[in-house]
């Protein structure tokens, strides 16, 4: 018996018997027959830009954040600088330096996704290796003051006022508690959800590996709000009340063209950002944007499956509406082009060391 549990908890066997853990294609392409429906029911193949007409291509795929931040209003999100690719590094630190940008940053590709290419940066070096090593556009953000983080999955029908919050994921980064004799590397690898990434950590971690934790002292080993790098999400969504749609409803509407998707946002505390007040939005996502509160180790495929089709109905739904008021689709040679794009992208996202 013993044994068994020592076998169970290998890499390999947490992510084949627990379902979040599963490539992309695993838990999307059995349901990809709702898509064709879709497809049909839209009577366009590339339906999807019309969900949000006011972000390329709706948001699914190749979206520039340095656009999304263009119609976001200033005091929503964290101060950022956008740079082009190959810009001069003393430029980049002057003009962080002259607008008062204070350690740690973070560098993000200009356009990604589950968190690929992003850097929490603590100096001067981290920015300059960052700088080296992009291979996009990208762009340099504040490090938001407070620590709590969400996924908000909102729409709205256009010409209403009144939207719908149809999810809501707690984010909880990946995390180890000192017990005064074993290193942050062996108390990662005896934690179920650590050591699924354990050996993707071990060269951002460095000289920490080896570091003993004192008792009882927790330390964030993975300080990004993405599934993919180790946060766990936990569903909250029950917890989503009329004040807080009131608030998105409020929020959403200053965002011009934006009708569907998942806003990613830090903030003090749950009072605050249900009255709309200390919270700031890190990351817009669109029709690209799944459902993550489904990714709760709660919930089985079952479960996601169920709020994929949902999720997937609703976008739908947003551009049939948008489409009427004169929003066009996306023509054949148009989507396949974006697809092809986003191939070209995800080999020079894949690059950037993280």
């Amino acid at each position: 018996m013993g044994m068994l549990k020592s076998l169970l908890r290998r890499p390999f066997f947490i992510r084949l018997f627990n379902w979040e853990y599963w490539p992309f294609a695993a838990v999307y392409y059995p349901v990809f027959p709702v898509w064709v429906i879709l497809c049909l029911r839209a009577r366009a193949v590339y339906f999807f830009n019309a969900s949000n007409p006011g972000i390329e291509n709706g948001g699914l795929l190749n979206e520039s954040k340095k656009d999304i931040h263009a119609i976001l209003p200033d005091d929503l999100y964290p101060r950022t600088k956008h740079f082009h690719l190959n810009s001069d590094p003393e430029i980049i630190l002057s003009e962080l330096k002259a607008n008062g940008f204070a350690y740690p940053l973070f560098g993000k590709p200009d356009v990604g996704g589950r968190g690929r290419g992003v850097k929490k940066m603590m100096n001067e070096r981290d920015l300059e290796n960052y700088i080296k090593n992009v291979t996009l556009d990208f762009h340099i953000q504040e490090m938001v003051p407070w620590t709590e983080e969400v996924g908000i999955f909102y729409y709205r029908l256009p010409g209403k006022k009144k939207g719908r919050i149809t999810g809501i994921v707690k984010k909880e980064f990946l995390t180890v508690t000192g017990n005064g004799t074993e290193s942050i590397y062996s108390l990662l690898i005896k934690d179920k959800r650590g050591a699924v990434y354990a050996e993707k950590l071990k060269s951002s971690l460095g000289e920490e590996n080896f570091r003993i934790l004192p008792a009882g002292e927790k330390k964030i080993v993975s300080p990004y709000g993405n599934h993919a790098r180790g946060s766990k999400f936990v569903d909250i969504t029950s917890q989503s009340d009329s004040q807080l749609e009131e608030t998105f409803d409020r929020i959403a509407s200053r965002i011009p063209g934006f009708y569907f998707g998942r806003l990613d946002v830090c903030y003090r505390d749950w009072e605050s950002l249900k009255e709309g007040r200390d919270f700031q939005i890190i990351e817009v996502n669109g029709a690209g944007a799944e459902p993550t509160h489904m990714y709760d180790p709660a919930h089985s495929i079952f479960f996601a499956w169920k709020e994929i089709v949902r999720h997937w109905w609703i976008m739908a739904t947003v551009s049939i509406h948008n489409h009427r008021e004169g929003c066009a689709y996306l023509t054949i040679a148009e989507g396949r082009a974006v697809f092809r794009r986003y191939s070209d992208l995800n080999i020079k996202i894949d690059r950037i060391p993280s």
